[in-house]
């Protein structure tokens, strides 16, 4: 595969995390508005302080697309599918989409939640591995009549999905980038576009136990 920069390479900055070096390539899958990619890349790099690089852009798959309540594309199929596509240097792979998502919500011990029509096509904002290389954001559904707003939006689904790929769990501290949206805009909203103090230092652990 090709892994042609579009934008262009990021300049490294070291981040509190320690990983010097480490790569986050941006995968915009078809329709995706390339203004935002700027954004997205400036985002990472002041949170996590990783280089970004940004790809050329891509068909959504088919077989990705489901329409069971909506047509929609599952989350959990895209991030299987960026998964096993060859990204050479790439540490990690994160899809853009204006495109609505969705997955089924499972509960702790893997079972379909209760009532299982609500939650088998259950509508995601993003998605990634919890560790893992992948994850998947949308714009769909996060428009607002203030541009600044609908920013800020794309920023923290970002900042969240990519953290769950560095083995950030959903944090319990009011505020946090990383709280369980339970899909509910309010939660986006009041969000810091920021790591917790406790999310900071669980990514310090983390990476000297590596």
């Amino acid at each position: 595969m090709r892994n042609t920069l579009l934008i262009g390479l990021f300049a490294l900055v070291v981040s509190f995390t320690g990983t010097p070096y480490k790569k986050l390539a941006l995968q915009p899958f078809d329709g995706f508005d390339k203004a935002l990619l700027d954004t997205v890349s400036h985002t990472i790099k002041d949170v996590y302080g990783y280089q970004v690089v940004v790809l050329e852009e891509i068909d959504l798959p088919r077989e990705s697309f489901v329409n069971i309540k909506f047509p929609r594309y599952r989350a959990d199929s895209l991030i299987r599918f960026l998964r096993e596509r060859d990204y050479g240097s790439m540490d990690y792979v994160m899809g853009l989409t204006p495109n609505e998502l969705s997955h089924t919500k499972k509960d702790a011990e893997g079972h379909v939640k209760q009532p299982a029509m609500k939650y088998i096509d259950w509508g995601v904002h993003g998605l990634g591995y919890c560790p893992g290389p992948t994850s998947v954001a949308s714009t769909a559904k996060i428009d607002s009549e203030d541009p600044r707003e609908f920013i800020n939006r794309l920023k923290k689904i970002c900042i969240h999905e990519f953290g769950h790929n560095l083995g950030l769990p959903h944090c319990p501290t009011e505020k946090c980038v990383m709280q369980d949206s339970g899909e509910k805009m309010s939660t986006i909203d009041d969000a810091e576009l920021r790591l917790c103090p406790s999310c900071k230092d669980k990514l310090k652990s983390y990476n000297l136990g590596h």
